[in-house]
């Protein structure tokens, strides 16, 4: 009797590591998140300008696509995207306020610091060793603010071929050859921000968060640079479960400032939807 209860509970275990990873559909990958946490560890608040529509930097979903020789990189917003500095004229991509970093844990090793600016850092195991850069600003600002800035970490950066706006989803079309196809290994977290044209020297096109909100600034930070620039990010399994807004909140809110402005990053983990 022993051997045959020992029996079912190994075919029982196989069964369910079958059973998890033939849920994991490589040709489409989607990760959610609960509405109403765009406030990054719980606190933060959005400038007082009318653009910055309640919403607008609250990630619902992102769903990445096979298309074949590219990955569709989908991320769902809580608000209409709008465009009210006129991208296009710029040379932009149709949208204005947000910027959107996908970091992936492809292989061992990496970084676990994100690109400067977000102010947030990977939990060991959880490095990233590429980040896909979806943002309003062109290619061509986009690679030069890493080679000025994060030089070592140009190799990971990779540019979408192609941005544009599909109702709330900013979308991004990534060519294979640039990322590779994704496995079940793959670990996945987005971080969403506010785009910055005229960023400071320590960051990468990204807001910063100050103590008090303005017109054109988050608030519910600190003004010295030690709080994480973040606005929303992935947490728990990513089912979009409400318990999520909360591990959110905990991870953004690991950072430390002492008296002298400085202090220990947020730490963040990775999602595996196929483990």
């Amino acid at each position: 009797m022993k051997r045959v209860i020992t029996l079912l509970a190994i075919t029982g275990t196989f069964c369910a590591a079958a059973q998890a990873t033939a849920a994991f559909n490589p040709k489409k990958i989607v990760l959610s998140d609960p509405t109403g946490d765009d406030k990054g560890p719980g606190k933060y608040t959005y400038p007082t300008n009318s653009a910055y529509k309640r919403g607008s930097f609250d990630m619902t979903r992102l769903t990445i696509t096979d298309k074949g020789k590219h990955l569709e990189f989908s991320v769902g917003i809580n608000a209409k995207i709008e465009d009210p500095w006129n991208s296009k004229s710029w040379g932009g991509n149709g949208f204005s306020l947000q910027m959107v970093q996908v970091y992936i844990n492809t292989k061992k090793g990496g970084f676990r610091g994100a690109l400067k600016g977000m102010n947030v850092k990977f939990e060991k195991g959880h490095a990233w060793d590429k980040v896909v850069f979806i943002s309003p600003q062109p290619k061509s600002k986009i690679v030069q603010e890493v080679k000025t800035k994060a030089k070592k970490k140009l190799k990971g950066v990779v540019v979408p071929d192609k941005v544009f706006v599909r109702g709330r989803e900013i979308v991004a079309l990534v060519s294979k050859s640039a990322l590779g196809t994704p496995r079940a290994s793959w670990g996945f977290q987005v971080l969403l921000q506010s785009n910055e044209g005229y960023a400071d020297k320590d960051s990468i096109l990204a807001r910063k968060i100050n103590e008090y909100n303005g017109a054109h600034r988050f608030g519910g930070g600190n003004d010295y640079n030690c709080d994480p620039h973040v606005l929303d990010i992935f947490a728990g399994k990513a089912k979009g479960d409400a318990s999520e807004k909360s591990i959110q909140f905990k991870q953004l809110g690991s950072y430390t400032c002492d008296a002298s402005g400085q202090g220990k990053k947020a730490v963040i983990k990775m999602i595996y939807p196929g483990k």
